[in-house]
């Protein structure tokens, strides 16, 4: 399992930089989720929020964004390295 953490001080900058860096490496994330972790996929994708996929779906996910969303820091969390 791969493991980045962003830690960029300001209100939402560590989530932002993870999302910028997700999506320049070919990654989707999906919407975030009170007490969720965002789900991520590789490619081009739009995606629900985490409460609202099947058992299924979430093993089928490429990774997960999780931490604290507002102020950081923010970990992406994928099956395989990028």
């Amino acid at each position: 399992m791969f493991t980045k953490t962003f830690s960029e001080t300001g209100t939402f900058e560590a989530l932002y930089a993870a999302q910028k860096w997700l999506t320049q490496n070919g990654y989707s994330y999906g919407a975030s989720c009170v007490m969720h972790p965002m789900p991520v996929l590789k490619g081009d994708f739009l995606i629900a929020k985490w409460k609202n996929l099947t058992k299924k779906e979430i093993a089928a996910l490429d990774g997960e964004v999780s931490g604290d969303l507002r102020e950081g820091p923010v970990i992406v969390r994928l099956k395989a390295v990028p």
